[in-house]
């Protein structure tokens, strides 16, 4: 709630309060002549832009109401959008509680290529709108800029650029299952995952998967070990009763770590952010074939048998069903 109170602040600087032509427009600088536009990336500044979430900006535009209202508006992406990428049809202002209150001012966005246009339905001469641009597969390791227009019934335009934006080479997925009721092996090889988790029955089904798999998870009684993961050429002895699947070769890498709380794998409950360069950077010569006693919050560091991969692992939760675990991953 407090970023939202400074994203608001910042929007206040430039928007106008109200959208319908029959309220006089407030305005917190100085004042417009003709048609003006104004655009914030409301994301996390520092966040590492990722493959299939999603950037979101507050377009302001505005126009004296003498002059007309607004008609169309529109953001040209250098690199179209994935599915999901659309203009939010309502503007937003904050009332005396601090919540945000929506106020339908346009048609359902329509998106064409890397355009995505709206046409105003209500009679406004002031909106802010939010653009929520979903990362794509293509953008991955490039940068991706925006340009923002509007159109006002006087035939006026106005325009407004935003970026380059870089796009980070990590993936990531969140909030996976572990436990050790099927047997529970995690696998840095999918194509489109972070990372996979295959079942004794996933196994049986396709004995081919064996080679893919770089950690098995095990969850102990004995406070000593507690939760677990190992890698192939783990030590017997840190690991009894722990059954490794038939041809499972793979001499992962780890590295345990405790106080590294990304935000993103969190939940948006922490300030830091892992990002390409902290995979490169990782010295994985410290490394161990095995981490023991495995808590919340904290996380490893995993370099797959091939150099192909490392990865971030986070723990969400841990209990007595098993972990809760969330990844990051960097292709090397």
């Amino acid at each position: 709630m407090k970023l939202r109170n400074i994203y608001s602040a910042i929007l206040l600087a430039f928007a106008f309060m109200g959208v319908s032509c029959d309220d006089e427009p407030v305005l917190m600088k100085d004042p417009v002549t003709a048609l003006s536009n104004d655009c914030i990336k409301r994301s996390l500044p520092i966040a590492p832009n990722l493959i299939g979430e999603e950037i979101e900006f507050a377009y302001a535009m505005a126009i004296p109401k003498e002059l007309g209202q607004l008609t169309s508006a529109q953001v040209v992406a250098s690199i179209p959008g994935a599915s999901g990428t659309y203009f939010d049809p309502n503007s937003y202002h904050t009332n005396a509680s601090g919540q945000d209150v929506p106020v339908p001012v346009a048609s359902d966005s329509q998106t064409s290529g890397g355009t995505t246009s709206i046409q105003f339905t209500a009679d406004t001469a002031a909106a802010t709108l939010r653009f929520y641009y979903i990362v794509p597969e293509e953008a991955r390791g490039k940068e991706v800029s925006f340009k923002f227009s509007v159109k006002s019934s006087n035939g006026q335009s106005a325009e407004y650029d935003m970026g380059p934006y870089k796009i980070s080479n990590m993936d990531m997925t969140r909030n996976l299952s572990l436990t050790s009721d099927d047997e529970c092996y995690i696998s840095f090889h999918d194509n489109t995952e972070a990372a996979v988790v295959y079942s004794k029955n996933d196994l049986a089904t396709d004995p081919s998967l064996a080679s893919q798999i770089d950690l098995v998870y095990a969850q102990h009684a004995s406070a000593d070990l507690a939760h677990a993961i190992y890698a192939a050429d783990a030590p017997e002895a840190y690991r009894p009763g722990v059954v490794f699947p038939s041809g499972f070769s793979n001499q992962t890498k780890l590295i345990k770590e405790y106080g590294l709380r990304d935000r993103q794998l969190s939940n948006l409950q922490y300030s830091h952010f892992i990002d390409d360069l902290d995979f490169q950077q990782i010295n994985m010569g410290r490394s161990t074939n095995y981490v023991l006693t495995l808590k919340e919050e904290a996380g490893a560091w995993i370099e797959t048998a091939d150099g192909s991969y490392r990865a971030f692992v986070f723990i969400n939760a841990a209990g007595a069903d098993g972990m809760t675990v969330s990844v990051k991953r960097y292709k090397m």
